[in-house]
């Protein structure tokens, strides 16, 4: 699996562990994530997918790396996606 492909799998699974916020957007902790069995599966490396994600401004978390235990309770917030490009009004 490459990269695009993990932050592809990532987003699936914080949109099934996590919780929707009113602005479309999902939080999951990173504890949560990272204790999950499916997770534990599917990823070799969450934090470097996490991370890959972050560069790619798909996901926000505070700080650069994120350890087991130590960071369990911080929040991971999959970013809403961009709303569709307006429709050019036809000018006659």
């Amino acid at each position: 699996m490459n990269v695009e492909e993990e932050i592809q799998k990532l987003e699936e699974e914080i949109h099934r562990l996590g919780s929707l916020q009113s602005d479309g957007s999902y939080k999951v902790t990173f504890g949560v994530l990272f204790n999950d069995d499916r997770c534990a599966n599917i990823f070799e490396a969450l934090v470097g997918t996490l991370r890959a994600a972050k560069k790619r401004k798909i996901v926000a978390f505070p700080g650069e790396l994120l350890l087991q235990g130590v960071h369990d309770k911080v929040e991971i917030t999959l970013r809403p996606p961009p709303p569709p490009p307006q429709a050019v009004a036809a000018t006659s």
